[in-house]
């Protein structure tokens, strides 16, 4: 299986990740767990030029994002599908089409298409998006050190509304789960849904 969770920040979607993995690792479960942007030396690069360095503008960021995601694939993820192993990816090219697409305003359907493109329309089995309201994002992240973790509540409205539109155009992929339930609440529901499916 190839596994997403996503969200905005502060979502959990981190945690219900590294939940996944150790709950599949003790079933002997092969796990290959990874993150975006990063996973490979391309993708770490990107992350810190894109979420700690200058500015970028809009388009340079959607097309770094892609670069480093089609690396991911290549040298990460379909490798470890091959094998036989299950992937779990701490965001992936839904992150582009809610925060680029249309967070930035850039289109959906065209952030989509070139992200699909990128990655031989490798699409994940199953995808976790943990819903937030934008308005309790900066209360949950504590923090506020990277790019997208500064940005207002006008983009962080447009994300949302992005990752509900990606759910309702794909509901036999993602399933949405509401992101202030006690963890461990979440993780048994993600855990039976996989177990569901297979």
């Amino acid at each position: 299986m190839f596994v997403t969770f996503e969200g905005l920040d502060g979502s959990g979607k981190s945690t219900q990740a590294e939940l996944l993995r150790a709950r599949l690792e003790s079933d002997g479960i092969d796990v290959v767990s990874t993150r975006e942007p990063g996973g490979t030396e391309l993708g770490e690069g990107v992350r810190d030029l894109v979420l700690h360095g200058g500015h970028v503008g809009p388009w340079a960021e959607a097309l770094l994002y892609v670069a480093a995601r089609a690396q991911l694939v290549d040298e990460v993820i379909r490798p470890a599908l091959e094998r036989g192993a299950t992937v779990i990816c701490d965001r992936y090219l839904d992150s582009s089409i809610a925060y680029q697409g249309v967070g930035r305003e850039l289109g959906l359907e065209r952030v989509l298409d070139l992200n699909l493109a990128a990655v031989g329309g490798l699409l994940p089995t199953r995808t976790f998006l943990l819903e937030l309201d934008p308005s309790d994002v900066p209360s949950r992240i504590q923090r506020h050190y990277d790019r997208l973790e500064r940005e207002g509540d006008d983009f962080r409205i447009r994300a949302a509304a992005g990752y509900r539109d990606l759910a309702d155009r794909f509901p036999d992929r993602i399933v949405v789960l509401d992101a202030t339930r006690p963890a461990d609440e979440l993780a048994e529901e993600v855990y039976g849904s996989l177990r569901v499916r297979t």
